[in-house]
């Protein structure tokens, strides 16, 4: 029953799984919970575009006004988001619209990745496992939140891209796989080089096959040529103003120039009539060189990291966000559910590369998912944020393992045998799902106090009831942290000095220096940004790196009481999380921004 009509029965899954999602996470819904400052960030850019700010025109005016911020993402993201928005409006009005469109915006991408799995599945492990994939994927701790209700940056539509992008590993027609490959790869960079390695890795795979097999030119000519166009049509469609300078962080004419040359070198190749694998792996190792070659000449700034920061701002803040840092620096009770299921999914491809060893065409596919597998497996070695791009790699092999197990089982004689066979598939079905539940019944390495009390700080902070009170007052600029920036402008009519944005070093910076220095130095700070008020939230994880590094700083004296005689409290209610005092200043009262 599950071989036939497959792609209308995954889709109704995903339906039925959408429709669960939306009705259990309404509160959210309803109450505009954007936990994420780029989800926040997102809204304001749609926002933004509705509101007749230019296609190419991405700056945040509303943070640092007048001039603005610049955010360094594109357009694509903001397509479905708007038009669910201007679907739904004319029956909800704008502010339930709104909400409808950034609960239903982050289950499209999930649709995409259900019929993707169940795609590369069929074609690799049998006809009828896909419904296997779909079940594993709820074991993705790290994956599965990239699509809920209210997830509406783009990290869900790169993970949709990367699903697609390995199916096209996996399909046995070469033509359709070549354009698979190459048309998610350039849509996942025309959003975001989050997942540049592993595009790049897509395409070290498609050259190798041609290399072991000549038969697999079509296979390379058209991943070539649909990079190159796409790269090329995705600039020009969706690039910013900004992001025609020569930078390193995002589909810039320096990406742009690698993608293109990469995939006419790649088509070319493919073209040359060469009969032995010597001479392929020669000509692929040689164009290969010249392009690292040319692009170490051509943008030698890209050599380091991309973000292009100083040394100072990496130190203050860059290297502290969370999801930067390796696995093994976070707590166990984050580590382990997400490394638990590359684990097994790269045990699976490898189990199944052994058993398709005799079968060219499985065999690359399988190839090629271990060798993702296993790539994005030690890039958790690197950064914790790769954590849902390897969970999402290893369902396949999970499949793979866990149908290995269940046919062997029961092809055998004995009911007892066929039983053990359905205790232990459960056992690793059991082991992918609910590992991050386990750990947490098992209070494994659990938060300590004070990790409960930011969470809660944050929590409060970023409440849309919370932020409401701050409405009582004028429209102004109100100087605060960072991580508040974005919740603020969504939240309520104000402007912000911020977001943890790195195009935007010297505001990061100077409100890093305004906490930390002195009292002298944050007014003098505030004034040239034109803030009127400052606002904080205590115990903030941001206000934590303050308070550590400058223990006689302002924010610690304004922690301890010590409030200087220029700053003048704003009463707020008592359930207000925050603290608001009006700036006054010396030479009269900071210019206000022009309104936008």
């Amino acid at each position: 029953m599950l071989e036939r009509h497959w792609v209308r029965r995954a889709l109704l899954v995903w339906a039925v799984i959408a429709t669960v999602y939306l009705i259990q996470r309404w509160p959210q819904i309803h109450w505009l919970v954007l936990n994420d400052t780029d989800d926040n960030m997102r809204l304001m850019q749609v926002r933004g575009l509705l509101g007749g700010q230019g296609w190419y025109d991405l700056r945040q005016y509303r943070l640092d006004p007048p001039a603005g911020i610049d955010i360094h993402w594109s357009r694509l993201v903001d397509l479905p988001i708007a038009g669910l928005f201007l679907l739904f409006r004319p029956f909800t009005g704008p502010a339930l619209a709104e909400r409808l469109a950034c609960g239903i915006a982050p289950l499209l991408p999930l649709g995409v990745v259900l019929v993707a799995l169940a795609a590369t599945v069929r074609r690799l492990v049998a006809p009828q496992a896909w419904a296997l994939a779909i079940l594993f994927l709820f074991g993705c701790s790290a994956t599965l939140p990239m699509f809920m209700p209210m997830r509406i940056d783009h990290h869900g539509w790169q993970l949709a891209f990367l699903s697609l992008t390995v199916a096209g590993l996996a399909d046995p027609r070469k033509g359709r796989g070549g354009a698979l490959v190459g048309i998610s790869s350039a849509l996942s960079l025309t959003i975001g080089l989050e997942l540049l390695p592993y595009c790049a890795m897509a395409g070290g795979l498609v050259a190798l096959r041609w290399v072991w097999d000549r038969a697999e030119a079509r296979r390379l000519a058209v991943y070539g040529a649909t990079l190159a166009g796409g790269s090329a049509l995705g600039f020009v469609a969706f690039a910013s103003d900004a992001n025609y300078a020569m930078r390193c962080d995002a589909l810039t004419p320096v990406w742009l120039s690698v993608t293109v040359a990469g995939g006419a070198a790649l088509f070319a190749l493919s073209r040359l009539p060469l009969d032995s694998r010597l001479a392929r792996l020669a000509a692929g190792a040689a164009v290969g060189a010249v392009i690292a070659g040319g692009f170490a000449a051509l943008f030698p700034q890209c050599l380091s990291r991309p973000e292009g920061v100083s040394d100072e701002l990496a130190e203050l803040w860059l290297n502290n966000v969370r999801e930067a840092k390796p696995i093994y620096k976070h707590p166990l009770r984050i580590a382990v559910p997400i490394a638990v299921v590359p684990a097994l999914g790269l045990l699976g491809a490898c189990l199944a590369c052994w058993r398709a060893r005799r079968n060219p065409e499985q065999l690359a596919g399988w190839a090629a998912i271990a060798l993702f597998t296993a790539f994005a497996g030690a890039m958790l070695l690197w950064q914790i944020r790769a954590g849902p791009a390897a969970q999402l790699l290893a369902i396949a092999g999970e499949v793979a393992l866990a149908w290995l197990i269940l046919t062997w089982f029961v092809g055998r004689r004995s009911t007892a045998i066929k039983v053990a066979g359905g205790v232990l598939a459960l056992v690793l079905l059991l082991a992918g799902l609910f590992s991050a539940t386990l750990i947490q019944r098992l209070r494994l390495d659990p938060p300590d106090r004070r990790t409960l009390v930011v969470n809660r700080a944050s929590a409060r902070c970023m409440s849309i009831s919370a932020l409401a009170e701050l409405n009582r007052i004028p429209a102004a600029t109100l100087f605060t942290h960072v991580d508040l920036g974005p919740r603020l402008i969504v939240g309520t009519h104000h402007n912000g000095i911020t977001g943890p944005y790195h195009r935007n070093e010297q505001p990061i910076l100077d409100v890093h220096h305004a906490f930390q220095g002195s009292a002298d130095a944050f007014r003098r700070i505030a004034r040239r940004h034109g803030a009127t008020y400052l606002l904080v939230c205590p115990n903030l994880a941001e206000t934590t790196l303050y308070r550590a590094r400058a223990p006689g700083g302002f924010y610690a004296q304004l922690a301890k009481g010590q409030v200087p005689a220029w700053l003048e409290p704003v009463p707020l209610s008592k359930r207000a999380p925050f603290k608001l005092w009006r700036i006054r200043y010396a030479d009269g009262p900071a210019p206000a921004a022009p309104a936008r």
